[in-house]
């Protein structure tokens, strides 16, 4: 296996001593020209994707490199050097060296035996403040054969967020596994048709059916549904446009530096993408997320952010000792991007690394943006997080400012120059508060190069954000992965169990809602 070539010296307690090794590759010769950098992938250039896979068994290396040699190896992103000299930067295909990129760390055995969780979240925030070597394709395997309090060992994949947007990404690492009932077949992910008969079969007598979301316009009526059917979609585009253009107005204000969020605790402080982060990450039951959600008729989506802004609520409600304040009130904001290139499917993602070839399946960074408001209150009723969440979620279907942001984006870039539209989204970045994203993972057990895969935690660093909120489900569980300020949030574990208590106020609340309206 490879090596690291630095000594990683994380702070105690305890202290935690990393000595890895890099062998030496050659890089091999280019078989093309190269493929162009797509705007989104040069603005990306301190970005990075971190993803955490717990397993069920000790590190079997010898199937897990065989694995990596038919998949990740194959894969034109994951088999090309970024060159970013000459007259336009571009992607380079090259031989690669498996020894380059598994890292096997030499970890202090006394202080993983000491606490195993906390040596292993020490290693991942190391990760953060170190360089990748740009000589050879960005991403790196590390492997951490010890075991922790959820997983008898982990892989953690670091990945430069030039190769690909976060759900293309992690499309492609769950195209890597299969199914732990079939070692052949791909693992099953959920589907739009089982979700809605799911929600269907559990929905509670006497609970309001849920909503169809809105995106966008309807589609325009037939001349026979009538006159009052017409002037309703005419009014509904004239909405769907105004939503836009307030949006794009609002994004472009942040990007020129116009309109900030107010500070809060919450906020970085100043050159905060290059501080070291820390990221931790509670399991929480994604049957309980359903039960809300087919309790007040809306989606995952809207439990998650709702369940957030609880939580950031009693976390900062907490800290200022506030507890009393109920009229107090915060609103600061979170940039939600937005994949506009339909996420590639697992199975087409696993015939692009057989053959090697992208095909006609589009693969990188085609990004849109969404600026997500989260208020910061204190409700007595806790369905109220997730009522308001809803609100703000379909308001923002009503829009089209991903499509806009992504077209204002790439203009800018085309007219002036990629300094200059890194320079704004760097702004806008700023301009807000946290960074906020979920994904829906595989819906059965799965296995990763044949190890069984206890949990998916991914998250990402390099952005001026000091707080950054993933939620991943897998099977019947959803975890909540934070990425912190590692000097700034020093109890970041308690800013956990606000997540956690705050989803068990909202179940419990809609147990005891559920249970009122069977009693009337």
């Amino acid at each position: 296996m490879g090596a690291h070539g630095a000594s990683l010296l994380p702070p105690p307690p305890p202290a935690l001593s990393i000595h890895t090794r890099r062998r030496a590759g050659d890089i091999g010769d280019a078989d093309d020209d190269g493929e162009p950098l797509s705007p989104t992938a040069r603005m990306f250039h301190d970005f990075y994707i971190v993803a955490v896979i717990g397993l069920g068994t000790p590190i079997d290396f010898e199937p897990a490199r065989a694995g990596l040699e038919v998949t990740l190896v194959r894969h034109p992103r994951f088999s090309s050097i970024r060159v970013m000299d000459g007259p336009e930067p571009r992607w380079v295909r090259t031989a690669v060296n498996l020894d380059d990129h598994i890292i096997v760390p030499d970890l202090d055995r006394a202080a993983i035996a000491a606490d195993p969780d906390r040596a292993l979240e020490d290693y991942v925030a190391s990760l953060s403040t170190l360089p990748m070597d740009q000589s050879r394709p960005l991403w790196e395997l590390h492997v951490l054969d010890f075991p922790t309090s959820e997983a008898a060992s982990a892989a953690v994949l670091r990945v430069h967020h030039a190769l690909g947007d976060g759900a293309s990404l992690v499309s492609l690492l769950l195209a890597c596994t299969r199914s732990a009932a079939d070692p052949k077949a791909p693992p099953a992910m959920p589907s739009a048709a089982s979700a809605a008969a799911a929600a269907a079969a559990a929905q509670a007598p006497g609970a309001r059916r849920r909503a169809r979301p809105v995106y966008g316009a309807p589609p325009r009526p037939a001349w026979s549904a009538g006159a009052m059917a017409f002037a309703a979609w005419v009014v509904s585009c004239a909405v769907l446009a105004w939503h836009t253009a307030v949006d794009v107005a609002r994004f472009v204000a942040m990007a020129l530096g116009l309109v900030r969020d107010p500070p809060t605790l919450f906020a970085g402080v100043k050159g905060v993408e290059s501080r070291r982060k820390r990221f931790v990450m509670r399991t929480l039951s994604l049957d309980d997320v359903k039960l809300v959600k087919h309790a007040l008729g809306c989606t995952v989506n809207d439990v998650l952010v709702g369940v957030t802004s609880a939580a950031l609520s009693r976390y900062y409600f907490r800290k200022l000792g506030d507890d009393h304040d109920t009229n107090r009130r915060t609103c600061f904001r979170s940039v939600l991007f937005v994949n506009l290139r339909p996420t590639p499917g697992i199975q087409q993602l696993a015939r692009m690394m057989e053959s090697g070839k992208h095909n006609d399946l589009k693969w990188g960074n085609r990004l849109g943006y969404i600026v997500l408001p989260f208020e910061i209150v204190k409700h007595d009723d806790p369905l109220d997080y997730v009522r308001d969440a809803k609100k703000t979620v379909d308001r923002k279907k009503h829009s089209f400012e991903a499509i806009a942001t992504h077209l204002i984006a790439e203009t800018v870039t085309k007219l002036f120059g990629i300094e200059v539209s890194t320079g704004l989204f760097h702004r806008m970045i700023s301009s807000t508060t946290v960074l906020f994203s979920n994904m829906i993972g595989p819906a059965e057990p799965i296995e990763f190069y044949g190890h069984p895969v206890a949990y998916i935690a991914p998250s990402n660093f390099g952005h001026p954000s000091a707080l950054t909120m993933h939620w991943q489900s897998y099977m019947d569980t959803i975890k909540i992965i934070l990425a912190v300020d590692d000097a700034q949030f020093l109890d970041a574990h308690d800013l956990l169990d606000d997540f956690a208590e705050s989803l068990e106020r909202i179940r419990n609340a809609t147990l005891s809602t559920f249970k009122a309206q069977v009693k009337s």
